[in-house]
């Protein structure tokens, strides 16, 4: 390991940090596994499941700058343990309820609902947490370390819920009760941090200084778009289920295999990230990473072997992650501490809307032309986005470096 990256993990506020979101993304990913499954084993419906990912969404189009108002006016850290909180408490109604056997669709949704409120509010305020707590100039490492930690999680995560729902229903949602209430113990650890005050009031315009901010940075908003446009017609997330069962013959564990594969492509490339960080043409890099992560998006569409499904999975697992690291550290480092959190809701409205709605296309995609031309026409979709944004936002294309 590269002596930054040791020294990061020796920093005691990061390395509590770093644990507390891996704990906090292990959760969403059981929970995404254990959900997704549960709710086509009842409905045996691909619309369905598309309509996990926009009742998901909802809650972040509806409170998301106002979750980026509290991240700048409020203790950032308390903000996440409150969340955490809550989340814990909504997996522990799922648990109970599945054991009982009393769970039904609706209530899984009502649940679904609830996780998004309190991930509204918590993406905005970890996220604006890392720049307080990485070193000067260690953003991008500590970035990169973050989502590799993250990745690691993702891919246990899945696996794991897999395995537990196949041996009982309830048992990975008991698993989310403990690592969430685990991770809202170790962000209390994080201790004290030098939060800028916000410079304003809280008044509308206040709460979408955000957006303003966004729209008069090009790079910035180019970026977030991207992203935005791109996942949305380019994931495979809410297909999984219906690729598992029904397309390469596996079950509930196969489908945990599946979800985990991006991550393992993910954490790969964040390895060599951590020790080589990337030091020009970021802009471009990024676009190509985009393309990568269509093209195999493709791949995995047309596949009917399960080697080769998890393969693109992994490949574009590992795309997305070039793509993140310089997303987030770009963002940060062009936005005042003070409106980290209001900028970061903004881009974690574009991210949820991507990934969320984006389920929810591929559902309804699925549904009306078939799961394989859904897919493939989605990692298209993702391509051409990449080559006009490309043309689009000629000064995102053009950034040189990040630190």
């Amino acid at each position: 390991m590269p002596a930054g990256a040791r020294d990061l993990l020796g920093h005691r506020p990061f390395l509590f940090f770093l644990s507390s979101r891996s704990l906090s993304r292990f959760s969403s990913q059981i929970g995404a596994v254990a959900i997704g499954w549960q709710i086509y084993d009842l409905t045996g419906s691909a619309f369905d499941l598309g309509m996990v990912g926009l009742v998901q969404f909802l809650p972040t189009a509806l409170l998301v700058f106002v979750a980026g108002h509290a991240a700048d006016r409020f203790e950032r850290k308390r903000v996440v343990q409150a969340c955490q909180f809550v989340e814990a408490l909504t997996a522990a109604f799922l648990a109970g309820s599945t054991f009982a056997g009393t769970i039904s669709e609706l209530q899984i949704f009502a649940a679904t609902f609830a996780l998004g409120i309190a991930g509204a509010f918590e993406s905005p305020a970890t996220a604006a947490l890392l720049p307080l707590i990485a070193p000067q100039g260690s953003l991008q490492r500590a970035t990169a370390i973050s989502s590799g930690a993250a990745q690691i999680a993702t891919i246990t995560g899945p696996a794991l819920g897999g395995l537990a729902y196949a041996m009982m229903p309830s048992a990975p949602y008991a698993v989310m009760v403990v690592f969430w209430l685990l991770g809202m113990i170790l962000t209390g650890g994080i201790g004290r941090l030098q939060q800028a005050a916000p410079k304003d009031s809280a008044s509308s315009d206040d709460l979408f200084a955000g957006v303003t901010f966004v729209r008069s940075n090009p790079a910035i908003l180019g970026t977030i778009s991207l992203d935005l446009f791109a996942v949305l017609f380019g994931g495979v997330t809410a297909l999984l289920p219906i690729y598992a069962r029904d397309i390469l013959m596996t079950g509930p564990l196969g489908l945990g295999v599946l979800r985990a594969a991006p991550a393992v492509g993910a954490l790969l490339m964040t390895m060599i990230l951590a020790r080589h960080t990337i030091h020009r043409r970021v802009g471009m890099r990024m676009f190509q990473a985009v393309i990568v992560f269509g093209a195999a998006t493709v791949v995995f569409a047309v596949s009917h072997w399960m080697w080769l499904s998890v393969l693109a999975l992994a490949v574009l697992g590992a795309a997305d992650t070039i793509s993140v690291v310089i997303r987030f550290s770009l963002v940060q480092l062009a936005t005042p501490d003070e409106m980290r959190g209001r900028v970061g809701a903004v881009n974690f409205l574009f991210i949820n809307a991507s990934n969320q709605l984006g389920q929810f296309e591929s559902g309804v995609t699925a549904a009306l032309l078939g799961t394989m031309p859904a897919a493939v026409l989605g990692g298209l979709g993702t391509i051409a986005i990449a080559l006009l944004w490309m043309k689009l936002f000629p000064t995102l294309r053009n950034v040189e470096k990040l630190e």
